[in-house]
């Protein structure tokens, strides 16, 4: 009997195996969490998220009368820095923080624009309306102004045309590097055009102009087309700054 204990064994052995491997097993055990995808969600700069294409057309305002739109972007650190703030104390205010704001979306020609335009919205922004948008264009005079020089030439009623400010606004992606400047620094106009060229895919050189106030940044304009896309702009382009230097004045 003796010599076939062996056998036993191994046989008693395999029939072990076969159960075990019909009996449900634990879960893998679970790999480490990245850190990226287990942080609070928190808000990126707009350049760190994917590109954003035009939204469908069927939403977008037309407009008529013109070729094009310039979106001006102003930095407003330089703007708050000028004797042209005044006493804005909604855009520039002791306890402001703005980066980039909407100077206008101007109805533009290839030659030449059209401005302070006849319409039957009247002159007043209503603040139901300008509230629509005091978060990217953070002063209800600067609004007032933008409608009555500009939007008044868009061919839009007046809720239409704030609503395309915000779409051309929500359309354009600040470069991770521009979006927040927490100390002043030395740059150029074409490395800042270069910058929102790599932030924005099919955002070409002829579509954006870099302008300057003396030797600090003023203003990102971006050309676009009655869909917002963008489209090249000449004359706007022309207009870019021809220092080799400029200042990004740091937010307050």
């Amino acid at each position: 009997m003796g010599r076939y204990t062996g056998f036993i064994a191994f046989g008693l052995m395999l029939a072990a195996a076969a159960v075990y491997s019909f009996l449900p097993h634990d879960a893998a055990t679970e790999r480490p969490t990245s850190t990226a995808s287990s942080e609070t969600p928190s808000k990126r700069p707009k350049a760190d998220q994917a590109a954003v294409p035009p939204p469908s057309t069927s939403t977008i305002p037309q407009g008529s009368g013109f070729d094009f739109y310039v979106l001006a972007l102003s930095w407003s650190p330089t703007f708050c820095d000028s004797e042209a703030a005044g006493r804005n104390r909604e855009q520039c205010g002791a306890d402001k923080d703005f980066s980039w704001v909407v100077h206008g979306l101007w109805p533009q020609n290839d030659q030449g624009w059209p401005e302070n335009c006849q319409t039957s919205e009247g002159a007043r922004v209503p603040e139901r309306i300008g509230r629509t948008v005091m978060d990217i264009m953070p002063s209800m005079g600067l609004i007032g102004h933008q409608w009555r020089k500009h939007g008044s030439c868009s061919g839009l009623p007046m809720s239409d045309y704030f609503k395309l400010v915000r779409q051309a606004h929500d359309r354009i992606r600040i470069p991770s590097e521009l979006s927040t400047v927490d100390v002043e620094s030395r740059t150029s106009p074409q490395a800042v055009e270069a910058a929102f060229i790599r932030s924005n895919p099919g955002l070409q050189r002829s579509a954006i102009a870099v302008t300057c106030d003396r030797d600090r940044v003023d203003e990102v304009r971006i050309c676009l087309d009655t869909r917002l896309g963008f489209r090249p702009c000449p004359e706007v382009d022309s207009r870019s700054c021809r220092r080799s230097e400029i200042t990004i004045p740091p937010i307050r």
